[in-house]
């Protein structure tokens, strides 16, 4: 099945509709990066909490009289190193994955942005500006992407 954007009319021009699927993709870019992150970050926020109820219930209550022992326990089993660099790792995918959808975040909106401000530019004949709205309720409609107004 045909996007919604190729079965535009003739009062959309080949180069708007080639910027409006860029725009497309740059939103589904943002929203997989978006959703990516909130998995990361949960997953985190998910492994550091049993991470950190496993060291309690292993290493700070059967040791609690000294510090030297609990570090012992703690040094002597080789799997709290494993989960600290697992905690860690998933820590840092997550920070990774945010600066990834905060700069796709950034792409889209200059990218929507643009075509607000050059919307006189891209619909210039009388019947295109006076139908353009078909095109910005296709886009709010269809992908969720509002061309009325520049704010989020």
């Amino acid at each position: 099945m045909e996007s919604p954007i190729r079965m535009l009319d003739e009062r959309t021009d080949q180069a708007t509709r080639k910027m409006l699927e860029k725009v497309v993709e740059r939103k589904q870019k943002f929203d997989r990066f978006k959703s990516w992150h909130l998995i990361a970050m949960w997953a985190t926020v998910f492994i550091s909490f049993l991470f950190f109820f496993y060291i309690y219930k292993s290493v700070m209550q059967p040791y609690s009289y000294s510090f030297a022992s609990m570090f012992s326990a703690f040094v002597n089993q080789s799997v709290n190193f494993y989960l600290l660099v697992f905690s860690v790792c998933l820590y840092g995918l997550m920070n990774l994955l945010r600066e990834k959808r905060e700069k796709a975040e950034k792409e889209y909106h200059a990218l929507r942005c643009e075509i607000i401000d050059k919307s006189k530019d891209l619909w210039k004949k009388e019947d295109e500006w006076k139908n353009r709205h078909t095109v910005f309720e296709m886009m709010k409609k269809n992908y969720d992407i509002n061309l009325y107004h520049e704010n989020k």
